[in-house]
């Protein structure tokens, strides 16, 4: 009697543990899913539900079904085409140069340096500093009477640039705070990479009489080619989420981008019809259309990476 009881505990004892063995992963990763259906996909489809109808800010339960007409009507909006224009010339000027330096730190930082561990943490600063903080100090920097850019200007014998209100002198303002922000945290990236390149590459190179130049055209970017796809990929993402950096640029413009919309994003867009003019259906649109967009590139990433992958 005593061992058919041991018995059936022990088996109790197997069954429970069988059972926590095949559920507990899922315990673990459930809050996950709870709170990326609470906190992302709920606000997605509701968003895209909303985008359907014509709601106002001012009564957003009362909807009136709309079909695709807040999606046409963006088609015939200059405003719309100008922020969609104005994200794709700031996403350019800002991307570009911010790798291209970006790469060319990561070089100078992978090479043994004194106080190389100072290096990296001081080009990660201005990633850790707010947005708010970094575009206030450009405002006064990119200022028209009394900015230190204008006076660095008129040493040369250039005169100051109205850099709020010029069409390309404001995009070009707002894109350097975007350089300035992202240029150090895609230097580390791009070091992390260098870091997993195999020496003997390098030695090798150096045995066929490659310059230090060379190895990095040669043998290096070639080897960054997944990370750099990567560090396009997120940058064109961010590009086209800009918001924070236009807004602060000009506090007395708001979203509006400037006096003329100069510098107005898709970003800015959406949140002057949302929260602006309370028109939240139109809104949804444009964030469901910014969705869209990202597709559109995760699939021209997709395409690229697969390419590359191929050529290897």
């Amino acid at each position: 009697m005593a061992g058919r009881t041991r018995r059936s505990a022990a088996e109790r004892r197997s069954r429970r543990y069988r059972r926590d063995l095949r559920w507990s992963p899922y315990a673990y990763i459930a809050p996950f899913f709870l709170f990326f259906a609470v906190f992302g996909l709920f606000p997605l489809l509701y968003t895209g539900w909303a985008a359907l109808h014509r709601v106002e800010l001012t009564a957003p339960t009362d909807m009136e079904w709309a079909g695709l007409r807040n999606f046409t009507r963006l088609l015939g909006d200059d405003f719309f085409w100008n922020a969609l224009g104005n994200t794709f010339v700031i996403g350019v000027v800002s991307t570009v140069p911010q790798l291209l330096m970006a790469l060319g730190i990561a070089h100078l930082l992978n090479y043994r340096l004194r106080g190389s561990m100072f290096f990296r943490v001081a080009v990660l600063t201005p990633y850790a500093t707010s947005v708010a903080a970094a575009t206030l100090v450009f405002v006064l920097l990119f200022g028209r009477d009394y900015g230190m850019v204008n006076w660095l200007l008129g040493t040369v014998g250039i005169d100051g640039i109205d850099w709020e209100n010029g069409p390309w002198s404001a995009k070009l303002a707002v894109s350097t705070i975007v350089i300035w922000r992202w240029t150090g945290y895609n230097a580390l990236i791009y070091l992390a990479a260098m870091q997993a390149v195999p020496q003997d590459l390098y030695e090798s190179a150096a045995l066929d009489g490659a310059s230090r130049w060379q190895q990095f055209r040669h043998v290096t970017v070639p080897s960054l080619r997944p990370t750099i796809l990567f560090t396009c990929v997120v940058s064109t993402i961010g590009a086209t989420q800009l918001f924070g950096e236009p807004l602060l640029f000009s506090g007395s413009a708001g979203a509006s981008g400037g006096a003329d919309h100069q510098y107005q994003t898709l970003g800015l867009y959406l949140y002057e019809q949302g929260w602006v003019n309370l028109h939240l259906g139109r809104a949804s649109a444009i964030a469901w259309t910014m969705f869209l967009i990202l597709l559109v590139i995760a699939a021209v990433n997709a395409l690229i990476a697969r390419r590359l992958r191929a050529d290897q």
